[in-house]
């Protein structure tokens, strides 16, 4: 079954290696204008200059076969091989083998936030290297593989930095990536110690992002592959694994409602195109949905946009705690706009306060340490309830895209309730004594 994103077009533009082993993919599509290229390490039309996106031919295999082989498959986003632009022989390949992370019934929260319907955490905090980034990278460098690139960069808010670090790692590149100069330590670390290059530049995320996109056409970029550069088209289809994941883990169907974070938008653009492969291949009943985006009110022109009513997005300069959201220019913002306008959806945004308070709350009720995109998250799915935006008798998911442990400062009060001395009366003196 072929499946395009964009209409395509009838014509399919020379340019780009003869021929590449990447699965079911089978071009590039431009997402505005439909022109179709040749699969190649290319991300912008050469006609409109708009984003290009995978094209499939998934076969004629039936829905409940594929379903068998799906659920046969290894626990990671491997399962999904047969609707990924990887080879057929991915999992034999030295990789990190990420997803398949819980999906977690959250009565707890639900109960304070006032559901009566189901609310699930889709938990990828356990991802290799803590957040779903892994995912991304993971289809990423089999792409880089193909196209006989040596080493891997990317620019990055922090977590990209530390999956491609890793990922490069494992697979025997060398990696160099790029991040904000002033990033939180944990991330910092992180990235560092796989013992790539690790380059801090002067200014926020989009003067990175600026910076690699000049690299990127210098001979000192010669021979390597910037994942969400020229890699991604195929990078960005990591996103459509956690869409996959939700439904099979919910008896192959779809969530009515999904809260996801959005710092470029491709996580939010790339679920919703994985919703519909599902639907068109049979796999999961065709019902309504509705998709809600997440941003820092710091860092929040998407949400500014979908409040205002247009449909251009205007940068802004970041200024929030929930840095892996910073990303004041956000290249897929308008299709962001577009999918929950479609969906019935919305796109909120919460202070920095209102985020802590939301790590603190996920925490108490579920046992479950978000970073600071994990309390966007949280924060705007408290206050869409609040608000009336989102239904709470309906079947909910909100996505936890990382680890608390990235972004401790955060929530640099939380602490020790008492220190006393090891005597049964000092621990009766501290009150901790039950009652």
């Amino acid at each position: 079954m072929a499946i395009d994103t964009a209409a395509p077009s009838p014509n399919l533009r020379p340019g780009g290696p003869p021929s590449v082993d990447l699965g079911p993919a089978t071009a590039l599509s431009c997402r505005e204008c439909g022109t179709r290229f040749p699969l190649g390490p290319s991300f912008a039309c050469l006609e409109c200059f708009g984003p290009l996106e995978i094209s499939y031919d998934f076969g004629s295999e039936g829905a409940e076969e594929l379903r068998k082989r799906i659920e046969a498959g290894p626990a990671s986003i491997w399962r999904y091989v047969p609707l990924l632009p990887v080879p057929a022989d991915v999992a034999t390949k030295p990789n990190l083998n990420p997803g398949w992370t819980p999906l977690v019934k959250a009565d707890n929260l639900g109960r304070e936030l006032g559901f009566t319907g189901q609310l699930h955490i889709k938990d990828d905090s356990g991802n290799p290297t803590h957040s779903f980034k892994d995912r991304v990278v993971a289809c990423a460098i089999e792409a880089a593989r193909v196209f006989g690139y040596t080493t891997l960069s990317c620019s990055s808010t922090g977590n990209l930095a530390g999956a491609v670090g890793a990922a490069a790692a494992r697979a025997g590149f060398r990696s160099c990536v790029f991040i904000p100069h002033d990033l939180e330590q944990g991330k910092v670390v992180m990235a560092g110690v796989y013992g790539g290059e690790l380059v801090g530049i002067e200014g926020n995320y989009d003067d990175v992002n600026r910076f690699c996109s000049e690299l990127i056409g210098d001979p000192a970029g010669e021979g390597w592959g910037f994942v969400n550069v020229n890699l991604r088209p195929y990078y960005g289809e990591g996103s459509k694994t956690l869409a996959y994941e939700i439904c099979e883990q919910l008896g192959w169907r779809l969530p009515e409602q999904i809260v996801i974070p959005v710092a470029s938008g491709s996580q939010l653009t790339k679920i919703d195109k994985g919703l519909q492969e599902l639907i068109k291949l049979g796999l999961v009943e065709d019902r309504p949905y509705r998709i809600f985006g997440a941003q820092a009110e710091g860092c929040s022109p998407v949400s500014a946009a979908y409040k205002a009513g247009h449909d251009v997005i205007r940068p802004v300069k970041p200024d929030t705690i929930a840095k892996s959201l910073a990303i004041g220019n956000p290249a897929d913002g308008p299709y962001v706009l577009d999918i929950a306008r479609r969906t019935g959806g919305a796109v909120e945004d919460v202070t920095d306060e209102e985020v802590v308070a939301a790590i603190r709350l996920l925490a108490r009720t579920e046992g479950i340490f978000a970073e600071t995109a994990g309390g966007v998250t949280v924060g705007v799915l408290r206050k869409l309830v609040e608000t009336g935006q989102l239904d709470p008798s309906k079947e909910t998911v909100a996505i936890n895209t990382g680890d608390g442990l990235k972004t401790l400062d955060a929530v640099s009060e939380a602490g020790m309730t008492a220190v006393i001395r090891p005597t049964l009366d000092a621990f009766r003196g501290a009150g901790l004594a039950s009652a």
